[in-house]
């Protein structure tokens, strides 16, 4: 499915605590993201594209526009798509009368009514220009962000984020149909209350707050947004592979990784991941995939080597596989260090047999006492949350711990690159099990937000391709994790009360019935974060709303 172009504004204002901006709930039986605070925004329609429609109703062209937003041409509809939508979803329009008034200083404009009117398709908003001579304010936007929607979701858009100041003598008002309600919300508040639960939002959504939150007033965030967002490279990379070379596209699961390769002189970089083989990530990085692949571990675990020949370290070495043990110490060179980022069967076993063959200490935190753990692994030593690990004068790891997936996970961050080693607290291509008791819901999204504070060039997972973009996709964990949780609350709430196994199939219908039992794990997890914070209870096997 390609994904279709659209718009988003943030409009902004002043208010008692700083910067302000309007978000709107969409209703609960929207297809996509139901119940979720968004920005005012939508597809870009035919209309918004006819140019001529809009002579003398904005003051810039298309070609001005366009550089802005570093597209070819069309840039201008974006805009247009951005203000129609505004005023359609939330009742304000960003414009002024051709004397300079402002629309709504004047009293002159029933907007209420050519809202209504615009919306029931009696007027187009061109028209409405048009008739009253109005300008939009497509020249005094910023741009703030370009999002994609992933693969997957019922629908997919291509979507250009504004901002614009808020008109001061308008009121906004949510239409009642396709949102339910609005508030004026400083960003940090916005997401503090994500954080708890307690405001659902999505990951484009989650991010532009973020980057809203470093500003104190309307001022900065339009000077920030009229600079433009750092652009993303977008073409096609070449690459090899068992069927022969071709081109890798944004949004591919080894696009990241490529285009990466090829900035860094690797004329065709592999688009498989394949057992045995060893692939140099960078000058300091090298990974051996372990030939386990399933449907928990993907291609296989991966295991990386960091380092020099003289002097490396060795995360997650895998599962005790004789073959994958001698291709690690053939790549390696004189290992130092073996790490594990936890002690699940597919990542941890190896290690007995790679200290034993190279003297290596082993570091990682021993095995909890639960099920599916590798129980027979003990480490020589065990990090400090924090510590940093000198593998050679110029290779430094920081140790982050970050339960959830498991209480005694731990992530790597490579300081000289900004490349974090995630195991299996981010995976690429599927939604990481938390599997209680050991596994801690709750944990596991504080976890996330932590890492969301460092600097991050690139996430080296325990299964899958390197990841780019890492805050953008932590948070698109993150609200995945609350909208599922969204649904485990709304589930409950329409069912009165009911067992894991029927609310497996309330929460999980969009998922397949032989992946049920899995999911059940996860869904546990959430109901016990509920429970935790008052908003579940259990008695007698079954699962209630409320404390």
């Amino acid at each position: 499915m390609e994904p279709r172009p659209a718009a988003t504004v943030v409009v902004a204002r002043d208010g008692a605590s700083g910067l302000e901006v309007l978000l709107l709930q969409r209703t609960h039986t929207a297809v996509f993201m139901p119940g979720v605070f968004v920005f005012p925004g939508g597809a870009v329609d035919d209309a918004d594209q006819d140019t001529g429609r809009w002579a003398g109703s904005v003051p810039n062209d298309d070609a001005e526009a366009s550089r802005m937003l570093g597209v070819a041409r069309g840039g201008l509809a974006y805009l247009i798509a951005a203000v129609r939508e505004c005023f359609e979803e939330a009742g304000v329009l960003l414009a002024d009368h051709r004397d300079g008034v402002a629309v709504g200083g004047d009293n002159t404009l029933d907007l209420v009514v050519l809202r209504e009117q615009v919306c029931n398709g009696e007027l187009e908003l061109a028209e409405l220009c048009q008739a009253h001579g109005l300008r939009l304010h497509t020249d005094q936007m910023g741009y703030l962000a370009h999002w994609v929607t992933p693969p997957g979701p019922p629908r997919r858009y291509d979507t250009r984020f504004f901002v614009a100041e808020a008109p001061p003598a308008q009121d906004a008002a949510h239409d009642g149909s396709e949102t339910i309600d609005h508030v004026w919300i400083n960003p940090a508040e916005a997401l503090r209350l994500n954080r708890g639960g307690q405001f659902p939002l999505g990951s484009p959504t989650i991010r532009t707050l973020r980057t809203l939150a470093e500003f104190r007033n309307v001022g900065e965030a339009l000077a920030h947004g009229r600079q433009g967002p750092a652009r993303a490279p977008t073409a096609p990379v070449s690459a090899d592979g068992r069927d022969g070379r071709r081109l890798i596209h944004p949004g591919e699961p080894a696009y990241a990784e490529i285009a990466k390769l090829h900035r860094e002189g690797v004329s065709a970089p592999a688009y498989e991941l394949i057992p045995g083989v060893v692939t140099r990530l960078s000058p300091r990085i090298r990974r051996v995939v372990a030939p386990n692949p399933g449907v928990m571990t993907g291609p296989g675990t991966n295991t990386y080597i960091v380092g020099t020949a003289d002097a490396c370290a060795v995360i997650d070495p895998g599962p005790d596989i004789e073959a994958h043990v001698g291709e690690i110490e053939a790549a390696a060179g004189t290992i130092g260090w073996i790490l594990t980022t936890h002690t699940h069967r597919d990542h941890s076993p190896a290690s007995r047999a790679l200290r034993a063959r190279t003297g290596a200490r082993v570091l990682g935190m021993p095995a909890p006492h639960h099920g599916g753990q590798d129980t027979g692994y003990h480490p020589d030593y065990v990090p400090t949350h924090g510590e940093r690990l000198s593998i050679d004068p110029e290779t430094t790891l920081r140790v982050i711990h970050t339960p959830g997936h498991a209480s005694n996970h731990l992530c790597f961050l490579l300081e000289e690159e900004n490349v974090l080693f995630s195991g299996d607290h981010v995976m690429q291509g599927s939604t990481v099990v938390i599997n209680p008791p050991d596994g801690d819901m709750g944990a596991y999204l504080q976890s996330l937000e932590a890492l969301c504070h460092e600097d991050l060039a690139f996430i080296a997972p325990g299964h899958g391709f390197l990841m780019g973009d890492p805050h953008r996709v932590i948070d698109r964990i993150v609200s995945h994790r609350l909208a599922r949780e969204a649904k485990v609350a709304q589930c409950l709430q329409r069912l009165g009360g009911a067992d894991e196994r029927t609310l497996v199939g309330c929460v999980y219908d969009d998922v397949p019935e032989t992946m049920h039992g899995v999911a059940g794990r996860s869904l546990l997890a959430h109901l016990i974060k509920l429970q935790d914070e008052g908003a579940a209870t259990q008695r007698g096997g079954v699962w209630y709303p409320g404390g």
